[in-house]
């Protein structure tokens, strides 16, 4: 029995299968231990591709009081939008944890982290203003500007210097338009793992007049002493203007939030259009987002947990050679040298024969002839986890090089 048969022999039950598109996929029971790993076609794979850094997705308290919640109310109440018949006492508890957590006036609970975004900028903006952007901003702050019939201008990623340029330019406009200067950027950078210069661009605030938007959806629940946000690690939460996070990372649910000060999270309440014309967050989702937020306040060993995972797979994967960037958050990007035709066999070899599960990132999302393997780490991960792939990866590495990917024997499914 090899490496790989001993970890996922060990790793505790299994339930039921539930058939999927391409196979059968299987998550954990809550009996015995809760792993990062799934079931694919009656074999067993350990999973970095989870959007869940805290482990609360299968926390047996969350999932009580998920189903707690759901017998009582079911996923149809409340039966309206929040300005009609869809405002509970939930709903404003949980917004005003929320502002208490991060350290702002107020909050609006919006639906989705995707779609709340995109409609937050269209509401923000109007044709008098500009904004300005970080050029590896998220596809979902990409499609927002979309609908911002301004002038838009964008930045080398994290180049301050760039920044300051385009805020100059961005200044001369809005002294004839008569309107204001939106800076976008995000707290910590889905693919890159880099944290936004937060800090200085709150320091332009000096020379400039603008207002700061940060998309921290990677960044809450993972950064900061508390876990309030990469500006809570940065020490300049203050400075952010207006702060964004989604449910769907460190709280392992559905659901977003955005907060500021309290005039402007009201003009949001009654002028965001996905809010208004939508119906409320199902009571359910509420809260089991209260309890999420409860677990992060009052259990730090979750996060700190997950920074030792993050800590021992970085390092593991630097001591071996492996090109991982210059993350500075748990995100960690694998970058290897490998043309996009080989992907696919790639990741099947990785996910057939050493049982491994990552998302690999390739043209036209970086540039042709490399690709990430992110590795998405979370406390329930261990260090026999890492042992297992890092040494996968050197045998894929191996592999890339003796152009073993070229032949056809990978690419049948």
């Amino acid at each position: 029995m090899d490496l790989f048969e001993k970890l996922l022999q060990n790793r505790g039950p299994l339930g039921k299968h539930s058939k999927m598109a391409h196979g059968y996929l299987t998550f954990p029971k809550l009996e015995g231990e809760i792993g990062p790993y799934m079931e694919f076609k009656g074999k067993k794979i350990l999973n970095w591709s989870l959007n869940n850094y805290l482990g609360l997705a299968n926390h047996p308290e969350v999932r009580k009081v998920d189903a707690d919640a759901s017998a009582q109310f079911g996923l149809g109440y409340p039966m309206g939008a929040r300005m009609m018949s869809g405002n509970s006492d939930y709903h404003e508890q949980l917004e005003a944890e929320l502002s208490e957590f991060v350290g702002k006036e107020a909050t609006y609970l919006l639906n989705f982290g995707y779609q709340g975004i995109m409609s937050a900028i269209d509401c923000l903006l109007d044709r008098h203003d500009v904004v300005v952007y970080d050029a590896e901003s998220h596809a979902c702050i990409l499609d927002g500007l979309r609908m911002h019939i301004g002038k838009r201008f964008v930045f080398a990623h994290n180049d301050i210097a760039g920044l300051e340029k385009q805020l100059q330019r961005a200044n001369k406009i809005v002294e004839e338009t008569g309107g204001s200067i939106m800076v976008i950027t995000e707290g910590v950078f889905g693919m890159s793992g880099n944290q936004g210069k937060l800090k200085e661009i709150v320091e332009l605030k000096d020379r400039y007049s603008f207002r700061l938007l940060v998309d921290d959806a990677h960044g809450f629940g993972t950064m900061g002493k508390t876990g309030a946000g990469t500006g809570e690690a940065q020490g300049c939460q203050d400075g952010i203007d207006i702060y964004f996070s989604t449910f769907a990372k460190s709280m392992a649910s559905i659901g977003a939030f955005i907060s500021s000060d309290e005039q402007v999270i009201d003009y949001l309440r009654y002028n965001m259009r996905s809010q208004i014309f939508a119906k409320s967050l199902p009571m359910p989702l509420v809260i089991g987002a209260l309890k999420r937020l409860e677990l992060l306040r009052t259990k730090p060993e979750l996060k700190d947990r997950l920074w030792e995972i993050c800590t021992k797979l970085q390092s593991s994967l630097r001591e071996k050679g492996f090109n991982i960037g210059t993350t500075s958050s748990p995100v960690t990007p694998v970058i290897l040298k490998c043309d996009e035709n080989q992907v696919a066999k790639l990741a099947i070899d990785l996910r057939e024969n050493y049982r491994l599960f990552c998302s690999p990132v390739c043209y036209p999302v970086i540039p042709k002839g490399l690709i990430i393997l992110r590795l998405i780490p979370t406390a329930l991960h261990t260090e026999s986890d890492i042992e297992i792939t890092v040494k996968a990866l050197e045998e894929i590495y191996v592999k890339l090089r003796n152009n073993e990917y070229i032949s056809s024997e990978y690419a049948v499914l």
